[in-house]
């Protein structure tokens, strides 16, 4: 501004000797783009940031917790506000996670950044047809777009419910002012955004890269949406597509999917993911920290361990002993000096404390850095399952779907003769094993509606009642958005 002025003050000055003073400057700001998106090199820069939003999300991670502390499987240390998502005692402002400056843990951080990469990506859809490059990559480069503006709205709408649809990028505060869309009209929208994705030529595994979606996690997140939407043939259709490709497979033993030197030979089945990268400055997140023993104290958890997020004792019970997965959760561990720490003493917040073992870093000292699994192929089969249930009871292709997670857990098939209902429940207990810790099961309560009848039973004595209403199957959305668009409604239930 002080350089403006004396710019005028200059050119008055001058006007005794010029006929005229030119003041116009070319303004740079968070919309203009005319001199951008121009050069392969601008689509590929322009491509990052509609990923880096995902980073926002994972740094927290809201990506998962906000999911995983509602849910019946794990719970927080009562710390800096994160008991208010097990408790069910935030509000539209997330007044508490704000004060402790944890916005980045709360539902506030899941629309922010879902927005923020939905225009991302609406700026490469709107200009990078026009780039002067490789007519390959510049498809390649806009299905990615379309991908990741229908994975914002997915994450968005399993959220918050109806949102408002966004399909085109800002250039004033007017077209960024748009009023809320039904559910039904989300999932559309998303719909075409994974067709064009589809087409869009997108590489198969391996030849993807690290981080990005390849062809088959398009059909991935078209099977989870499509499930999500009650739409089962299409649920059921996209992940058979992924199965039978057989492009991704299962990691023989379930345990190395997570293991920190690992992490590339478990790409074969963990699809997509919050990918962190050990360097600094960089994307990293807080899982292997909170999930460690506090104090640092277990050697095999990680350099750095804080000890605030432990599995339910009920959770751990509900596992058939024989079940590996079972493996990767622990009443017990090996401290520093070699010595054997009973559950008693894991943590001072309750007596029976049970350690989550799927982030663990030992060795790692810049960040926590094992990636955060976004689709994996487990997922296919287990939505495959539901989907064939639905459609035409529990057949034996829907056992034969459930029953290959069940073997590479080291169960035996699921029990036969299981009426419709039945199974379902039985595939639904089936994902709550297999993806904990990785911020899904709270979606499958709320899809199926089930989680006022299920979260009452997960209590212990550090969280003794907790009674979620029926306003909670979705977050409010945060009032700092209500007050910022006079277009956008709160969540009826939320009124």
């Amino acid at each position: 501004m002080k350089r403006y002025n004396k710019l005028i003050g200059l050119c008055s000055a001058l006007l005794v000797l010029t006929t005229s003073c030119d003041l116009e400057e070319t303004i740079y700001s968070s919309i203009y783009t005319e001199a951008f998106y121009k050069t392969a090199a601008d689509a590929e820069k322009g491509l990052v940031a509609v990923y880096d939003p995902i980073g926002d999300m994972g740094v927290g991670p809201a990506l998962t917790i906000v999911s995983d502390f509602s849910a019946d499987q794990c719970y927080p240390r009562a710390v800096v506000g994160r008991n208010t998502l097990t408790l069910f005692a935030y509000d539209a402002n997330y007044t508490t996670q704000r004060t402790a400056g944890r916005t980045n843990e709360s539902p506030q951080q899941i629309w922010a950044s879902s927005y923020d990469g939905i225009e991302k990506a609406n700026w490469i859809i709107e200009k990078v047809p026009a780039a002067i490059m490789d007519e390959t990559r510049k498809k390649q480069i806009i299905g990615e777009a379309y991908f990741m503006r229908a994975f914002y709205h997915w994450t968005l709408t399993k959220n918050f419910g109806d949102v408002p649809v966004k399909t085109k990028p800002s250039t004033s505060e007017v077209e960024a002012t748009i009023g809320k869309s039904l559910k039904a009209d989300v999932y559309k929208q998303i719909y075409s955004d994974l067709d064009m994705a589809s087409a869009a030529g997108l590489l198969s595994y391996p030849a993807v890269e690290k981080g990005r979606p390849s062809k088959e996690v398009v059909n991935a997140l078209y099977a989870k949406a499509a499930l999500y939407n009650e739409d089962w043939q299409k649920a059921l259709q996209k992940a058979q597509e992924v199965i039978n490709s057989g492009k991704y497979s299962l990691m023989p033993d379930v345990r190395d999917v997570y293991r920190y030197d690992k992490e590339d030979a478990a790409r074969v089945e963990n699809m997509w993911a919050f990918e962190v990268a050990p360097i600094s400055p960089g994307r990293t997140h807080q899982l292997t920290g909170l999930c460690g023993p506090p104090g640092n104290a277990g050697a095999d958890y990680a350099r750095t361990s804080f000890g605030s997020m432990f599995a339910y004792q009920t959770f751990f019970n509900s596992f058939d002993p024989a079940d590996k997965r079972r493996q990767l959760l622990d009443t017990t561990f090996v401290d520093r000096s070699g010595k054997t720490v009973p559950q008693r003493s894991i943590t001072p917040v309750t007596t029976q404390g049970v350690l989550i073992k799927k982030y663990q870093d030992p060795n790692t000292i810049v960040g926590q850095i094992p990636n955060i699994p976004i689709f994996r192929l487990p997922d296919m089969y287990l939505i495959a399952a539901e989907a064939e249930a639905r459609l035409n009871g529990a057949t034996a292709t829907a056992y034969g779907f459930v029953n290959v997670i069940r073997k590479r857990a080291g169960l035996p098939d699921l029990k036969a003769g299981l009426s419709k209902d039945a199974f379902i429940d039985a595939v639904l207990q089936e994902r709550s094993w297999e993806f904990f810790a990785e911020g899904d099961r709270w979606y499958d309560l709320t899809r199926t509606d089930k989680f006022m009848s299920v979260i009452p039973k997960a209590v212990n004595n550090v969280y003794p009642v907790r009674t979620p209403t029926a306003k909670n199957k979705y977050f409010p959305i945060p009032l700092d958005e209500i007050n910022a668009n006079p277009k956008l409604e709160q969540n009826p239930a939320w009124k």
